[in-house]
């Protein structure tokens, strides 16, 4: 699997922005996709997560009620829309997706999308 994402920038606080993730590859495998964040001197967060089986999605509290998790499965693309954006929320952006085949589960990640969001 690889994942390409897109749609990072700069962003006044109060705006927002619509990450995407493009998945190719064996996606078929893919039983979930997630958002995680690493700003500077920081460790790498989760901060969304969507299932293959159901649709269900979860949240970390720090963005509950302005990020929105999705997922077109025509497209094979996990978006991430952020609304309301605060200056905490600048970090670099991973996709990740998590397939097994075989019963081998394996962590796949995308190269990162800067978000950066000013005062």
């Amino acid at each position: 699997v690889q994942l390409v994402e897109s749609g990072g920038g700069l962003v006044q606080a109060g705006g927002s922005l619509r990450l995407s993730c493009a998945a190719s590859g064996t996606t078929f495998s893919i039983n979930a996709m997630r958002w995680y964040r690493q700003a500077p001197g920081k460790q790498r967060e989760l901060v969304a997560a969507i299932f293959t089986s159901g649709g269900s999605t979860n949240y970390a509290d720090s963005v509950k009620g302005r990020f929105t998790i999705s997922r077109d499965n025509v497209k094979n693309t996990m978006y991430l829309q952020m609304n309301s954006l605060k200056p905490v929320d600048t970090a670099v952006y991973y996709c990740n997706a998590r397939g097994g085949v075989a019963g081998i589960w394996t962590n796949y990640w995308g190269q990162g999308t800067q978000v950066t969001v000013s005062s």
